[in-house]
């Protein structure tokens, strides 16, 4: 879906829709308050959120992976597989599954360590274990009441925050911050706001601070004509970095989340930026959404996650897994 214009601004439509957003907060919570969380074999860590769509979840729960995975721990990582036709519990196979099978951030998930997509989380938790994970590390969740966590972590785009400070359909809350972070072992606030949405979060959580920055390898589309297009949470977050790493972006083109890209409309894309002498440019997530015969003519620009303070994750990590 599309974001609507009118979670980032308090509007007449976000005041109308105001009574079914207290009707989804009340809803979720009475879920939290009754059911009782089921405790898997092995550790899990959860890395959510408190808005519908891109905050940074899935490249935080890579970092948290490989951050562990460096440490010699046997990581799995566990998603619900949104957008994908299977129900799970399934492992994912990158050569065998596609985007309509398990979903787009399970593809992306995989690279990095096994991945098991579940809309059950407590099986998907349960074959994770029973596969050899040491460690859980589950792309969302946190509003998910049926898997206990060892840890749970919230990430917040310090750029956007919390929109119009609605619940969903009125705007883009998941459910209040209070009570979503009275919840949370700690928050990540991914880039920079100068202090100021930290100092307005409630409960005085502990805070992680990170920022997205591009890969390596992205480095060398410094000084190159693209022509970018992105179906993701923020499209317009991915053209700034495109621009803060030198590209001269010549055309954009922003899709809904998730968008299941048509092999029309990608060769329509690749067409025009090659008539114009740029290169048509995506993200690592929108790649894996391609057709297969046209990803080679699209250029992948990578994020990785730059930590201000790695030593803190670790005491945080390290804490969680000694006592789950």
């Amino acid at each position: 879906m599309r974001a609507p214009a009118f979670w980032n601004e308090d509007s007449l439509t976000s005041r109308l829709l105001s009574p079914a957003g207290a009707l989804y907060g009340m809803v979720g919570r009475l879920r939290r308050r009754w059911v009782r969380p089921h405790e898997a074999p092995v550790p899990v860590i959860c890395i959510g959120n408190l808005v519908a769509g891109g905050a940074g979840k899935t490249p935080v729960a890579l970092a948290v992976a490989r951050h562990l995975i460096a440490r010699g721990a046997a990581v799995h990582l566990l998603s619900r597989g949104y957008g994908g036709r299977l129900a799970g519990p399934v492992r994912v196979s990158p050569g065998v599954h596609a985007a309509a099978d398990v979903g787009d951030e399970p593809l992306l998930l995989a690279r990095t360590a096994p991945c098991w997509i579940a809309r059950d989380r407590v099986a998907g938790a349960q074959a994770a274990a029973a596969d050899g994970a040491q460690i859980i590390v589950m792309d969302d969740g946190h509003q998910n009441p049926t898997l206990g966590k060892a840890l749970s972590i919230v990430v917040i785009d310090a750029e956007a925050g919390f929109g119009n400070g609605r619940l969903i359909p009125a705007g883009p809350l998941r459910e209040p911050v209070a009570e979503g972070l009275s919840r949370a072992d700690a928050a990540v606030l991914l880039g920079d706001d100068g202090g100021a949405l930290e100092a307005t979060l409630p409960g005085n959580p502990t805070v992680l601070h990170a920022t997205l920055e591009p890969a390596d390898d992205s480095r060398a589309l410094d000084g190159e004509p693209v022509f970018a297009f992105a179906g993701i949470g923020r499209p317009a977050k991915f053209f700034a970095t495109l621009e803060a790493i030198g590209c001269k972006v010549r055309r954009t083109q922003a899709f809904p989340d998730h968008h299941p890209y048509r092999h029309a409309e990608v060769k329509r894309i690749i067409d025009a930026a090659w008539a114009e002498g740029a290169l048509a440019v995506t993200t690592e997530k929108d790649a894996v959404r391609l057709p297969p015969d046209l990803r080679a003519a699209v250029m992948t620009v990578a994020v990785d996650v730059a930590w201000r303070e790695p030593e803190r994750l670790d005491a945080l990590l390290l804490e969680a897994v000694r006592d789950g």
